[in-house]
């Protein structure tokens, strides 16, 4: 699905309400202060309900390319497609399709490309959609609901070696066994269809203690099967040398994540395109010839501010890294 261009040239729609992460911040490392003329085409790989988007096209001339997986994301930023004149392009994709993509719209390269990683504020806020652990919901989690995948469908039918595997690699969850145990009791009498079972199991199957730690007892779980459901870190490793490939020289790449997993993804990737030469040290004389292909803008990720979190709670685990293509 796309959408193209429509008439008028201000940013509207029926996206206000959405506050985006560290825009603030992304606007200074894509350094709209200081180009001139200020333009260029963007790509959004994450529209969500739109808010990175909208801060980019206040920069007058600058053009958007906004990807997303998710149907309504797209269906919903259709109003502000229509209010700026050709500026805006939707198109429902993985954003690790961003390549393919951008290439055919006709674009051999782009000034800046930014990934806002993980499950939006608007999947969230959509009980049905199974994402929180707050709201009893069916226990869904796929971005793309056109997918077969549900969460659901791991929970019932993967085996104990797959769960326990995955609540430990993507969810760090240290009671991944005993969960895991107490979730195939649990389906071996009827399967799990809504959320607020897995989270009633879940609890059961930790010690007292930790139901009272730090966060919510299922936040990890729930981490892990969104994760799964949705290959979120293969499509990321996908999407990082798609992005480099379609960037021109000397522009800007950002990468906003939310847990460690995500980030060390980025953080290597990140160094192995900033290495120079790959000769062993003691070779003297360069043969290899590898120029680095990248410049971290800052060397440690950029976090929110106090204010930031403060106004929206949801920011507090963010991480921006962000590069220049050299």
């Amino acid at each position: 699905m796309m959408a193209g261009s429509g008439s008028g040239n201000t940013v509207a729609g029926g996206l206000a309400r959405h506050i985006p992460v560290l825009a603030r911040q992304v606007f200074e490392q894509f350094g709209f202060a200081q180009l001139s003329p200020r333009e260029g085409i963007y790509i959004d790989g994450t529209f969500g309900a739109g808010g990175h988007t909208r801060a980019i096209l206040q920069v007058d001339g600058t053009k958007v390319i906004g990807i997303d997986r998710d149907r309504d994301a797209i269906a919903g930023g259709f109003a502000l497609v229509e209010s700026l004149g050709g500026r805006l392009t939707l198109v429902e994709d993985r954003f690790s399709n961003l390549e393919h993509v951008t290439r055919g719209l006709g674009h051999a390269a782009v000034d800046g490309i930014l990934l806002d990683l993980g499950v939006s504020s608007m999947q969230l806020d959509r009980p049905e959609r199974g994402f929180s652990y707050s709201v009893d919901a069916p226990l869904d989690m796929r971005m793309d609901t056109s997918q077969d995948l549900t969460a659901a469908d791991i929970v019932n039918e993967w085996p104990e070696a797959e769960l326990v595997k995955i609540f430990r690699r993507y969810g760090e969850e240290r009671y991944a066994k005993q969960i895991v145990r107490a979730i195939l009791r649990t389906r071996k009498e009827h399967p799990f269809e809504r959320s607020g079972e897995l989270v009633d199991t879940i609890k059961s199957a930790i010690p007292a203690p930790a139901r009272f730690g730090e966060g919510h007892p299922a936040k990890r779980v729930f981490q892990a099967l969104r994760i799964a459901v949705n290959d979120e870190l293969g499509s990321l490793e996908a999407a990082l040398p798609a992005a480099l490939a379609m960037l021109r020289p000397g522009g800007r790449f950002a990468v906003i994540s939310f847990h460690s997993l995500e980030d060390r993804i980025v953080k290597q990737f990140l160094r192995d395109k900033e290495r120079g030469c790959t000769c062993p040290p003691d070779f003297p004389v360069c043969v290899c010839g590898h120029e680095p292909e990248l410049r971290a803008i800052e060397r440690r990720p950029i976090r929110p501010s106090a204010a930031e979190i403060a106004a929206n709670p949801r920011s507090s685990s963010a991480r921006l890294r962000a590069a220049v293509k050299t």
